[in-house]
């Protein structure tokens, strides 16, 4: 695997989340990563949301990608933890996992978003 450019902010360009209302989910992470920037691709007519560099997809789940807890999942850093979790669950998020103590000090858990998703916090 090539390594990164020295410039990039991130090795992680893109998160797609498969979910089965895309505006709803849409205005529900906006909400929930309330810093994010929402963008308008023009050429395929659709919105994301980028933080900090990195692109938040939102796409519609199908036959071959449903929405739901079933495979990988990617851990934000919370600055605050407990303030984040706190966040999230206020938003109708439901705790899946967690919080558990790691390495080093910090925890971490999983979140379920309304269409069954994890989101992983870490912090």
């Amino acid at each position: 695997m090539p390594a990164c450019p020295a410039a990039a902010p991130s090795p992680i360009s893109a998160v797609l989340v498969h979910v089965s209302d895309v505006n709803a989910a849409l205005a529900w992470y906006q909400r929930a990563f309330p810093h994010a920037v929402r963008r308008y691709l023009k050429a395929f007519d659709f919105y994301l949301l980028d933080i900090n560099g990195v692109h938040l997809e939102l796409v519609p789940s199908d036959a071959k990608v449903t929405a739901g807890a079933a495979g990988s999942v990617v851990y934000w850093r919370a600055v605050d933890f407990d303030q984040s979790v706190a966040h999230f669950l206020a938003l109708g998020g439901r705790l899946y996992r967690g919080p558990l103590e790691i390495q080093d000090g910090l925890r971490m858990c999983q979140i379920l978003d309304p269409w069954g998703n994890c989101i992983g916090l870490r912090g």
